[in-house]
């Protein structure tokens, strides 16, 4: 597996991650695809406090223990559950961030995190608190590396300006093509860009719109109705004769911005057919062309916030 630097930072990350979210409680079950990813050659793992009430972060932590130092585990914070975990409310304050991580390292298992993310962001936070919790925990050793997972342009730009982010997480696929707007201040600013979401929910996978649920039916998929979709998919499928996930994930992996391409896997075969289509030859220019011609330019115009 190929791997690429993350930001200017000395972690090198494998071109696909493992998205940990969809793992699921069942520890057997998750350990067999975890073991799988290591086998594949992935080294990225990507997981949030955020997930199951923290479970997903023990599940992670307990299958890669044997492996701690061979891999990158990443993580989130900010969104903080209520004493009756039936609601989440945003604290991007320094001392959440301080004592949420000392949560994270003991679900995890670890004395450390590779790269810890702020789950979100918004101009309203105290951003210089944040930033300065963040730099404290890497001067105490408890992260090596952090960034943010946020849609918000603005947020985004206050830390590529002001702080030491390693890279941004978005959620980027060809039916969501808006990170575009903003890769040349990332690529500017050393920052890479972790896409998220790159088969957009299945809809980029051999099953196309057998995977389109009731609301993407009755509403489409972002800037898509249903109808475009049902004419798009198949055309982007005959226009390039590849799979259409390894055409998904080599479009992401084509912008040089982007470090690694995060994929969910709810098994362990679907979890092989990802790397594969990963390790298959990178598009041409005519095929980005193509791909691009297809598809909608977009914009984060609805969140200038």
């Amino acid at each position: 597996m190929k791997k690429r630097q993350l930001g200017n930072s000395s972690l090198q990350v494998s071109e696909i991650g493992l998205g940990c979210m969809s793992l699921g409680k069942d520890a057997a079950h998750a350990e067999t695809i975890i073991s799988a990813a290591l086998e594949e050659g992935i080294n990225y793992f990507d997981t949030a406090d955020l997930y199951d009430f923290g479970v997903n972060e023990k599940i992670v932590g307990q299958a890669l223990k044997h492996v701690r130092d061979e891999v990158i585990i990443a993580t989130k914070v900010g969104n903080r559950w209520n004493e009756a975990k039936d609601n989440v409310k945003w604290d991007a304050s320094a001392a959440y961030i301080k004592s949420a991580v000392k949560d994270s390292l003991s679900r995890l298992g670890t004395d450390y995190i590779d790269f810890y993310q702020l789950h979100g962001g918004m101009i309203e936070d105290n951003i210089e608190e944040s930033i300065s919790a963040f730099e404290e925990l890497k001067k105490e050793g408890l992260i090596r590396y952090y960034g943010i997972s946020s849609i918000r342009p603005n947020v985004i730009k206050k830390y590529a300006a002001d702080s030491a982010i390693q890279a941004v997480m978005m959620q980027y696929s060809l039916l969501d093509r808006r990170p575009e707007e903003w890769q040349h201040l990332l690529e500017e600013n050393q920052i890479s860009l972790i896409a998220r979401g790159p088969v957009a929910k299945g809809l980029l996978s051999k099953k196309m719109l057998t995977k389109a649920s009731n609301n993407v039916k009755e509403k489409g998929y972002l800037d898509y109705s249903y109808e475009e979709l049902a004419a798009l998919l198949p055309t982007i499928q005959e226009t390039l004769p590849r799979p259409l996930t390894e055409t998904a994930l080599q479009y992401v992996l084509a912008h040089p911005s982007v470090a690694t391409v995060v994929a969910g896997a709810s098994s362990v075969e679907q979890l092989r057919e990802n790397c594969q289509a990963v390790r298959s030859l990178p598009l041409t220019e005519e095929e980005l062309a193509a791909l691009k011609k297809l598809t909608k330019e977009s914009v984060y115009t609805a969140h200038r916030e």
